[in-house]
């Protein structure tokens, strides 16, 4: 007998026991934005391959190993989206949406790349971007990381540590990467084969390295802090001056690069040691010439990204409950005359309480069989529609998690009231 299908390694479903935690975290995430003023903007999972080879940077390990790259049937190369800021970049240049205006704009989604899967990096993964446009100022820098330590209030999180650098602007960079380099070739004995493959395409990305055995390597390594411009000098010193006041705690990591080329200025990450290796639950960074890198407007931009799955991973250890997706009230029917007249109050009693959760009970079965179904379901209301119900134009309201198991006969309309006032009691009924 052949085997079922099977999802695609590193690509996986979020079943309907973890999918409560999933919601409550994205309307947290939701309603922080909000606050602040970002609005959605909802992007293509699949972009021009171009698109991530002119942003990200074609000697990035995304473009040269990760991204699920494919040629459509008009022979366009094509790419499943690997990151979401240069599709937002797009769609901001595109439909004219920087034009003498600033914008604070959100998305959330899948992203897609090919690594080796591990616990909290998967080839399927979801992530929350945040981008703002039109702001050059470390202010804007200053309310995304205060966005982001709100968030962390929200959530109940408090294992995780804000790691801030700079990378300063593109002149400065590239004459740091040329004292980088001089420092690695006179170490390129001790450098792995890794290493060894950026020196000459990301030298940067050495810094970034894991490798235990690298540590010696990289402590003796040129600061690129030492060596800021004037300006992401200033921009840094007055984004920290914010920090201290708005009483966000920070480290100074000297060694924190970003993977994608497009980055300058400020870059942070939010870390925790909670999650093992994958350590890293939000990263972002200032990027004021990427737009121009894509053939639009000289406007500079900022943002970060939630890893999602990470969140969700720390949540659950937490014991987040999640939200709460059982049904308010289950509706037992007996009798074909109560099979006809269920659906109608089903239908009635959702026209009137647009928040009531309401499972109705189809399939067939006598009532033990139903009533087993309704206290399973996590309801705490029973309502049982029977021959004597429909006969006097009643329902009985059975609360399922009273040990009393109180029963109250109702017309329908004290029966909505009854529920009504349940509802506007308390959030969870």
């Amino acid at each position: 007998m052949p085997k079922p299908f099977q999802a695609v390694r590193g690509m996986n479903d979020i079943l309907p026991a973890e999918s409560a935690l999933w919601q409550s975290l994205e309307t947290t995430v939701r309603d922080v934005l909000a606050a602040y003023g970002y609005h959605e903007i909802r992007l293509p999972l699949v972009e021009k391959t171009e698109l991530f080879a002119r942003s990200i940077g074609e000697v990035t390990d995304i473009v040269e190993k990760e991204m699920y790259t494919f040629a459509d049937r008009n022979g366009e190369s094509l790419t499943l989206r690997p990151e979401g800021t240069a599709g937002c970049a797009r769609a901001c240049i595109e439909h004219g949406l920087l034009h003498n205006q600033t914008q604070r704009l959100w998305y959330v989604g899948p992203m897609f790349r090919y690594e080796k899967p591990q616990k909290g990096r998967y080839r399927q993964f979801h992530q929350v971007g945040a981008e703002a446009y039109g702001m050059a100022g470390p202010d804007i820098d200053a309310e995304l990381i205060c966005l982001s330590a709100r968030l962390w209030r929200q959530l109940g999180i408090g294992d995780v540590v804000l790691q801030l650098n700079s990378l300063g602007s593109s002149a400065a960079r590239a004459a740091y990467r040329e004292r980088l380099v001089a420092y690695f070739e006179t170490r390129r004995a001790e450098l792995d084969e890794d290493s060894r493959r950026r020196l000459t395409t990301n030298p940067l990305r050495i810094l970034d390295s894991k490798n235990p055995a690298m540590r010696a390597v990289l402590a003796g390594a040129p600061v690129l802090l030492d060596h800021l411009d004037a300006d992401s000098q200033a921009h840094f010193e007055e984004l920290r001056a914010m920090l201290d006041a708005a009483g966000v705690a920070y480290e100074i990591n000297p060694r924190l690069v970003r993977g994608l080329d497009y980055y300058c200025k400020t870059v942070f990450e939010w870390v925790t040691d909670t999650l093992g290796a994958q350590g890293t639950i939000c990263a972002g960074g200032r990027y004021d010439g990427l737009l121009e890198q894509l053939d639009g407007p000289a406007i500079p931009g900022v943002g970060f990204a939630l890893g999602l799955e990470r969140l969700v991973a720390m949540l659950a250890a937490a014991g987040h409950p999640g939200a709460d997706a059982n049904p308010h009230a289950y509706l037992i029917m007996v009798g074909d005359a109560a099979q006809r007249r269920g659906l109608a109050l089903a239908e009635r009693l959702r026209d009137q309480l647009p928040a009531l959760r309401l499972r109705m009970h189809c399939g067939g079965g006598g009532f033990k069989a139903q009533f087993r179904r309704a206290d399973h379901s996590g309801a705490r209301f029973a309502l049982i529609l029977g021959e004597d119900e429909v006969r006097t134009g009643t329902v009985a309201l059975k609360l399922l998690r009273d040990p009393d198991g109180q029963q109250l006969t109702l017309s329908h309309d004290q029966a909505a009231a009854h529920l009504c006032a349940a509802l506007d009691s308390t959030s969870r009924i």
